[in-house]
């Protein structure tokens, strides 16, 4: 595929070892520009331009981190050699020879009232403070010169909040999703829209360093805020104490996505928080929105936590291999959040993960419809509309559902497989659809033989699981779509350099969220909102990461490809070749990769079957040129990739409506747009056709 742009060549990702991270990480900041904040912000409180500052580079973690530990449970009274269990931390020893400066400050923070609740010895098994209302007032403190907010958090304080921020550790430790940040550690990005769950930012305890408390946080203080401000935080800190600082965030993925109107309040409380906002705060006007006591965050049931701890010790346990956990369950059971949160936990002890993306609804790193193959290096502090990537290995299936052609996808995935290398000792982590009956549940029991699976995670909920426990001794006896009792490995050659053990173990979480067990309804909350929202993610890669306006999609310039140059196919359903260009113009293309080379007869090249080839992004057709024999086509790959597509896929993930509706700047009637067609004419529908099942009508023919 021949292009005109500049090259840029993309450095290649080092092999990681499953070990504690020390060393340094160096990803750049995003820097914000002037915050656009929504109406509910605006209401409260003056937008201020946004800081210009860089991070500082750093380290993972300097603690070893342990198990996932409730924040409600009462933690043990402070003694000699007495084990302090946290999430995600290491566990923590009370010395037997304290400094007398520690040994102050902790008699001074057992006898005083920390914003609002008791920190004595016997309150000290009381529930975790939520951070709200006038607690806030106390123990944050804002900067309107820089636009920038320091929060004193004592250990177990949490906030919950909407919006999104840069979050910075300065001093002690919190953890956001499983994902422990320590001071020094490079400023994170947090994205808690109304889309998804709340985020919730929860203090760790940090009483293992020995210092003195004062003066080394007065001394980072004074880079952030004036004097008086930083003399009433002061007063505020304990030897148990973690000091965050939070700036306002603006990316060309909130720009992009703030440009179209219905996505203005996308990053604010929905009508049901509306109620329990807290609006007179000093982080209002950051675009951060704390929620009251009476909304949950992530909500981790005794099973969630064990079932989070026994990944982690198997993973760094001395495992024959490297551990192969498998999520299943069904629909609306909490399966992305677990597994980002599970992500996030092990990235505190390795330096990456993979992630093999089994779900074409709901997938966390592409658009949807796609199959991959992800190394996860940077925690995943939000929804799957906030990282999208390109992954290291993509198949383009072209459909939300593989019920059309269940051969298809089973292929795609051993495709996909074969292309990682066995000799990896990261571990893996399977997703999978929310298909559990009939040939849903086949697909699983199919994919675990596939697969080395060392360990099968079930979600359910209602304290079922919705559909067979998927043990060992009940695979020994099941039927799948390709494979039959007795069980064994489908691919002869995952058997020659990994051979799958003959047992994992099966572990069984019953999420308890609020609304589990059912789609949410609530405006953004929907399946297909989702959807629409990772594609104009990926879409929002084509603007300039400078700030300015939001170019619209017809504003900018198209590659030119000849006809001759890429093979075209549709791969969700049939089309006549008189037709392809009629279907293709003005939508969604997967960009691949033929093994063999495209020739043409003068002509464009048509496919009659959809092959299953490697994706390396997506495209919007934007134009057919039938007399020059060009395509016209929009993508954010990088043109020295773009040399090697020659093929574009077609499927039946289609352009949100807000792109093609939303074209500022056209006169008459808008392209590609129209409002002369009736789906009541019979044959104006979508047929759909399901290749997994012989029809009777077929049998014997």
């Amino acid at each position: 595929m021949k292009v005109s742009k500049p090259t840029q060549v993309k450095g290649q990702a080092k092999s990681q070892k499953w070990k504690d991270v020390r060393g340094k990480r160096c990803r750049p900041p995003i820097t914000p520009s002037e915050l656009s904040s929504s109406p509910v912000m605006a209401r409260v409180a003056k937008e201020h331009q946004a800081c210009v500052k860089k991070k500082p580079s750093v380290k993972r973690l300097k603690k070893k981190a342990k198990a996932v530990s409730d924040s409600k449970k009462n933690p043990p009274q402070s003694g000699a050699k007495k084990c302090h269990t946290q999430a995600n931390g290491g566990s923590v020893f009370a010395m037997d020879n304290e400094s007398n400066d520690s040994q102050e400050w902790k008699e001074y923070s057992q006898s005083i009232h920390g914003n609002g609740t008791e920190t004595s010895g016997d309150k000290e098994d009381a529930r975790p403070d939520r951070l709200e209302g006038q607690s806030l007032h106390h123990c944050a403190e804002r900067d309107d010169r820089q636009n920038h907010a320091v929060l004193v958090m004592q250990k177990n304080q949490t906030l919950c909040f909407r919006g999104k921020c840069f979050l910075t550790c300065l001093y002690g430790r919190v953890e956001v999703m499983g994902f422990t940040i320590e001071e020094g550690q490079e400023s994170y990005p947090l994205f808690s829209p109304a889309s998804h769950c709340p985020l919730t930012i929860r203090a760790l305890d940090s009483s293992g360093h020995t210092r003195d408390d004062k003066t080394e946080a007065a001394s980072i203080l004074r880079k952030y805020l004036s004097a008086a401000s930083r003399k009433r935080l002061l007063k505020r800190i304990m030897p148990n104490s973690s000091v965050i600082l939070l700036e306002p965030m603006e990316t060309p993925l909130t720009r992009f996505l703030s440009s179209f109107a219905y996505l203005s309040e996308l990053f604010s409380p929905p009508m049901s928080e509306l109620m329990s906002a807290v609006l007179d705060t000093p982080l209002n006007g950051l675009g951060m929105i704390p929620l009251v006591s009476t909304i949950d965050g992530l909500n981790m049931s005794p099973s969630y936590r064990d079932a989070l701890n026994a990944m982690v010790s198997a993973c760094r346990g001395d495992m024959d291999g490297c551990a192969v956990i498998f999520v299943c369950g069904t629909k609306n059971v909490g399966k992305s959040t677990f597994i980002r949160t599970l992500i996030n936990t092990l990235l505190n002890h390795t330096t990456s993960v993979d992630y093999l993306e089994g779900d074409l609804g709901q997938t966390e790193f592409t658009p949807a419809g796609c199959l991959s193959l992800s190394t996860v290096r940077e925690p995943l502090l939000g929804p799957p509309f906030t990282h999208q990537c390109t992954p290291e290995h993509m198949i383009y299936y072209g459909q939300s559902s593989c019920e059309a052609d269940l051969e298809r996808y089973l292929e795609s995935l051993k495709s996909l497989w074969r292309r990682r290398s066995q000799s990896r000792e990261t571990p893996v982590i399977i997703n999978t659809m929310g298909w559990v009956k009939g040939f849903g549940f086949k697909l699983l029991v199919d994919m675990i033989r596939f697969f080395p699976v060392s360990h099968v995670v079930q979600l359910g909920h209602s304290g079922i699981i919705q559909c067979p426990a998927l043990t060992p001794e009940f695979l020994r006896t099941a039927h799948g779509c390709q494979t039959h009792p007795p069980a064994q490995t489908a691919l002869d050659e995952f058997t020659e350099s990994h051979s799958p053990p003959r047992s994992y173990t099966h572990l069984i979480v019953q999420s308890e969220f609020q609304g589990v067990g059912r789609q949410g309804t609530a405006r953004y909350q929907r399946t297909n909102e989702h959807r629409e929202l990772s594609l104009l993610a990926y879409l929002s890669q084509l603007q300039s990461d400078d700030p300015g306006p939001v170019r619209p999609l017809h504003s900018l310039t198209p590659y030119q490809v000849p006809h001759t140059a890429v093979a075209l196919g549709v791969i969700h359903c049939e089309v006549v070749p008189s037709h392809m260009f009629y279907a293709a113009n003005a939508s969604l293309v997967g960009l691949c990769c033929l093994s063999e080379k495209v020739t043409s007869r003068g002509g464009p090249v048509m496919l009659s079957q959809a092959p299953i080839c490697p994706c390396v992004g997506f495209g919007v057709l934007r134009g057919v040129d039938m007399a020059r024999g060009l395509y016209f086509l929009l993508t954010p790959v990088d043109p020295s990739i773009l040399r090697k597509v020659n093929c574009l896929l077609l499927g039946a993930i289609s352009l949100p409506s807000c792109i093609l509706t939303t074209q500022p700047g056209s006169e008459g009637e808008i392209p590609y747009v129209t409002t002369d067609y009736s789906f009541d004419l019979t044959g104006a529908g979508k047929l759909r056709v399901f290749k997994g099942m012989t029809r009777p009508s077929q049998v014997g023919m």
